[in-house]
């Protein structure tokens, strides 16, 4: 099993508000895709719709500022169902330090590689969403390849 790790500190916020970025759907859909729907409770399901695809994620712990993980459990892409998402949150000074993990890949095939581009630019997203109140989720996203 292979992973894709990722790390961003943002400036200016609380892990509370970075966490509500992660745990409602306004947030989702203001740095992620502006089609998020469902429920964002523990053993909720949210479902994310982009152009080429749609993702199922049930929300399997949600700790108030510290942590959110989701299980990936139905979608489009069968390279992603059984994977884990992880986003761990810590102060440190003025920043919020936010720990992603995209946990559980079979094997790094080339398509991972384009996965992990796409978390890099979608956490931009996330950190700007925050730091400056516009982000950039689907469809005004960076497009990175022929994949999206």
């Amino acid at each position: 099993m292979v992973d894709i790790l990722h790390r961003i500190a943002v400036e200016g916020k609380d892990s509370q508000e970075t966490y509500d970025a992660l745990a409602t759907l306004e947030g989702l859909s203001r740095w992620w895709t502006e089609n998020t729907t469902g429920a964002t409770d523990v053993g909720g399901e949210i479902s994310f719709k982009f152009e080429n695809g749609e993702f199922g994620m049930k929300v399997v712990e949600a700790e108030p500022g510290k942590r959110v993980l989701w299980e990936v459990v139905g979608g489009d892409v069968p390279e992603w169902i059984g994977t884990k998402i992880h986003w761990d949150l810590r102060e440190e000074g003025e920043y919020t330090v936010v720990l992603f993990k995209h946990e559980g890949w079979r094997e790094p095939i080339e398509f991972m590689h384009h996965c992990s581009t796409k978390w890099g630019s979608f956490l931009m997203s996330f950190k700007q969403f925050l730091e400056t109140g516009r982000g950039a989720p689907w469809p005004h996203d960076v497009h990175v390849d022929n994949w999206g």
